[in-house]
């Protein structure tokens, strides 16, 4: 019987204030809620892309001030050019240190197949296009053997990379032959495909334009998506907001480029292949399977995930990229020789995916962290040649940002962890 006598009201427990994921919260409120929102990241080790956008923003300013040529548009439009051969093997790279994992043959295998294309397109006369498509083939075989050893036997994966990146180098040395040396005619795809470059304006502003309208709609297209499905939705303000400063980045970039030459060839198919396989990698579950095995492999493994699947996958992406890179390397210095693949290119390979962002622990990182930090790198060495000083300095400097931004990776991902969201 309740306390009070029989007709006693019985005392009602309040309703339970379901729990919300401060993860699902979207902003509302203009300007204030993007103060709160980055707040919120910063706390929370959720820094993305600030610290590489500072950096470069540093570099630019330091060498800038130091030396007015360099801010040009005719250094700039070289730097666009330059970084494209990097670039794309860092691309590949991406994908491999999304796993948790490192790619050290990524030098050699850019090596390797500039010297396939080299050989059979220049030594034996094979159709251009014939020895291209040979050797991108080539440097998916080489990702997908190595992969195999590391997903099927077990091997780790530093182990077979570094394996690979003596044995391709060897194999790179027998295509070559005895002259040790393939020069590119200069009218081949590679070296056309490298150097041209559209004079025309309205190539820049176009290109500019199309980049912007196709991230409006790809914005509007996934709001209404996620409000069909009942789920936290970027609001309007945001994504005209967002719209606005990549119409001013792309259009101040197609107005630089056009000060000079115009918009490079080689620049643009980087572009490409960066806004594509970031499709593939946040917009299909393929992609989010590479995410979900960086982020927790035995979480992985229990959610039906292929794991060994992707793991050979990834390999043989990165692979292809880097053969894809070793191409546009050879078409800058027009020639195959026993030095492709050689010298600092590993590590500028690797060291722009980490330095753009790219978590070395696996889980966190995008395409686009190849473009960002290949821009770092390239914009210290041209900025350091400029100024004249040796590769001793570039070498030491560039080690620098790369331990920083490991540091900063190590920092954010303990600060992640800290505040429950890693």
């Amino acid at each position: 019987m309740p306390k009070g006598g029989v007709n006693a009201p019985v005392p009602v427990a309040p309703e339970a204030t379901p729990a919300v994921d401060p993860r699902l919260l979207v902003r509302q409120e203009g300007v204030k809620g993007y103060l709160g929102e980055f707040r919120r990241r910063v706390t929370s080790g959720e820094l993305g892309s600030l610290p590489v956008v500072l950096a470069l923003i540093i570099i630019w300013a330091v060498f800038g001030s130091l030396n007015s040529s360099f801010l040009s548009a005719q250094n700039l439009s070289n730097l666009s050019q330059q970084i494209v051969g990097t670039g794309m093997i860092a691309i590949g790279v991406v994908f491999v240190l999304l796993l948790g994992e490192i790619d050290l043959s990524v030098g050699s295998v850019s090596g390797l197949c500039a010297a396939i294309f080299a050989v059979l397109n220049v030594t034996h006369g094979v159709n251009q296009w014939v020895a291209l498509l040979s050797a991108l083939v080539g440097g998916a075989l080489v990702g997908l053997i190595q992969g195999l050893f590391f997903a099927k036997v077990g091997v780790p994966a530093f182990v077979v990379t570094l394996a690979g990146n003596l044995g391709w180098n060897g194999l790179m040395l027998q295509v070559l032959g005895a002259s040790g040396t393939v020069n590119l005619s200069g009218k081949d795809i590679v070296s056309r495909l490298y150097s041209t470059i559209y004079g025309e304006q309205a190539a820049a502003y176009g290109a500019a334009a199309v980049g912007v309208l196709l991230f409006l709609g790809a914005s509007v297209l996934d709001a209404r998506r996620r409000q069909a499905a009942g789920v936290p939705s970027r609001p309007v303000l945001d994504i005209a907001l967002r719209t606005v400063a990549l119409a001013i980045i792309a259009f101040l970039a197609a107005y630089t480029l056009n000060q000079y030459k115009g918009l490079p060839l080689a620049l643009l198919i980087f572009l490409i292949f960066i806004v594509v396989l970031d499709f593939v990698l946040r917009r299909t579950s393929y992609g989010r399977q590479v995410f979900a095995l960086g982020g927790n492999i035995e979480g992985a493994r229990r959610a039906g995930i292929n794991v060994s699947w992707i793991r050979i996958s990834v390999f043989t992406i990165c692979s292809t990229m880097a053969a894809v890179g070793g191409l546009f390397l050879a078409a800058q210095i027009q020639s195959a020789s026993q030095t492709s693949g050689g010298g600092n290119l590993l590590m500028n390979a690797i060291a722009a995916g980490v330095i753009g962002g790219t978590s070395l622990f696996g889980g966190r990182g995008s395409t686009w962290s190849a473009l960002l930090g290949a821009l770092v790198i390239g914009s210290i060495q041209s900025g350091m040649n400029i100024q004249g000083l040796s590769n001793a300095i570039q070498f030491m400097i560039t080690g620098a940002v790369l331990l920083a931004a490991v540091v900063v990776d190590s920092l954010a991902r303990r600060t992640q962890q800290a505040a429950g969201r890693a």
